[in-house]
């Protein structure tokens, strides 16, 4: 396995340590464990709302809706 550090790219010995008791991500240290790492923001391209919207109705229609057919009862 390896050490959920992002930063770190050791493997995880017979010892693995993690932030709490419950905690699901090992690390290979507690230096690795208590060490902060700061992820860049994803950039924004703006107003996605309106491209979304145009986007959503020039997609091809692959199913039409189907008329209603009336059915025939019969009667005894």
């Amino acid at each position: 396995m390896k050490c959920s550090n992002p930063d770190c790219n050791r493997g995880i010995g017979l010892v693995s340590y993690r932030r709490s008791w419950f905690g699901k991500r090992p690390y290979c240290s507690k230096r690795c464990r208590d060490a902060l790492v700061a992820h860049q923001p994803e950039p924004q391209q703006g107003s996605n709302d309106a491209t979304y919207f145009e986007w959503l109705f020039l997609q091809p229609i692959e199913h039409p809706q189907l008329k209603p057919v009336p059915i025939r009862a019969r009667t005894r």
